[in-house]
């Protein structure tokens, strides 16, 4: 397997999904160690800046990529597994926009009280102890919180010659913030156009469930992905597997479509790989699944729907991807 390097500069930095030329070309197998800003591009450097006013909003949520996997064509499925997802900074940053959230009148939701006051936290971030330290702004309390780093923004090309800014996620990916994003994650995604066209960023050091208040711990990250194809492979949506899960998700407006689309998507992969019939299938993912939140403060929502791989038995998707990729990864950490 090659290992490649992919460190942007500032201007190279991408804030949409499509209608870009990669700055780095793969093959199925190879690993990319890649770098990656905050979502605000490092511009927030004190708790005393306003994001809404050093970041302009179409430069929110930098990408790095697109990486091009050559090979790849509509029809065919992109794993990228996370072998590993480290903050590069000593701080992470999380806030409160006004006019942007869950718990807010926003731009789409029209209340007559005022905005919320927009508030920066910087939280600490120690690597030796994998934490980072709450202080809280206007009271006298702290806590450190263990670190969970993931990736809130994967995507690849949408469809059709469309471009999407990064912020909002649909059938391509793009700004999930799924917490299950993770270190040992492989996320499945449909390849809608020749090479992919791969792209990440928006590190979070950990993020709750939701990502309530609209930010998770806002980090830039030093990261490193293992890629694979699966020739016509194409889900409808998203996809993730982990060592204990199969995972689905669904990101549209309102939030019980998002929630029914990932379910959906979870019945149908169990009974493709169970051989059950709909409804048989229906029936299980009703007893055992999960349903964690994603997000439900961006542009679309996201829900996921998760079913613990022993109820599958030895069933196993894609013929084993995941495990094909964790080998990779362990064999790339136990190099370095």
């Amino acid at each position: 397997m090659a290992v490649h390097q992919l460190t942007p500069r500032p201007e190279q930095y991408s804030y949409v999904f499509g209608g870009r030329e990669p700055l780095l070309s793969i093959a199925p197998g190879d690993l990319v160690e890649v770098s990656t800003e905050d979502c605000f591009g490092g511009r927030v450097t004190s708790p005393d800046d306003r994001p809404s006013e050093v970041v302009p909003f179409a430069e929110l949520n930098p990408v790095s990529g697109p990486i091009e996997v050559r090979g790849a064509e509509p029809g065919d499925m992109l794993a990228v597994h996370f072998v590993s997802i480290v903050p590069a900074r000593a701080q992470a940053i999380s806030c409160t926009f006004p006019l942007f959230g869950a718990l807010t009148g926003t731009h789409e939701t029209a209340m007559l009280n005022a905005p919320l006051e927009e508030r920066v936290w910087f939280y600490d971030i120690d690597l030796e102890s994998w934490t980072a330290t709450f202080s809280a702004r206007n009271s006298d309390y702290r806590l450190d919180l263990p670190l969970d780093p993931m990736h809130g923004t994967v995507g690849v090309a949408p469809a059709s010659g469309e471009v999407r800014l990064v912020v909002t996620p649909s059938t391509h990916g793009g700004n999930m913030d799924t917490p299950e994003a993770r270190a040992g994650t492989t996320l499945y995604l449909p390849v809608n156009v020749a090479g992919a066209m791969l792209s990440l960023g928006d590190g979070h050091a950990r993020q709750g469930e939701g990502e309530v208040c609209g930010t998770g711990l806002e980090s830039a990250m030093n990261s490193v992905i293992a890629i694979d194809l699966v020739k016509g492979g194409a889900p409808a949506w998203p996809r993730l597997e982990s060592d204990e899960f199969l995972m689905t998700t669904g990101s549209v407006r309102p939030l019980e479509d998002a929630f029914r689309i990932s379910q959906k998507e979870l019945v149908d992969w169990t009974s493709e790989l169970t051989g059950m019939d709909t409804l048989d299938a229906y029936q299980l993912v009703s007893q055992l699944g999960l349903a964690p939140a994603a997000n439900v403060c961006d542009p679309n929502y996201t829900m996921v729907a998760k079913l613990p791989k022993w109820a599958l038995k030895t069933a196993q998707a894609y013929g084993g991807v995941h495990a094909r990729l964790r080998t990779s990864a362990a064999e790339y950490l136990a190099a370095r």
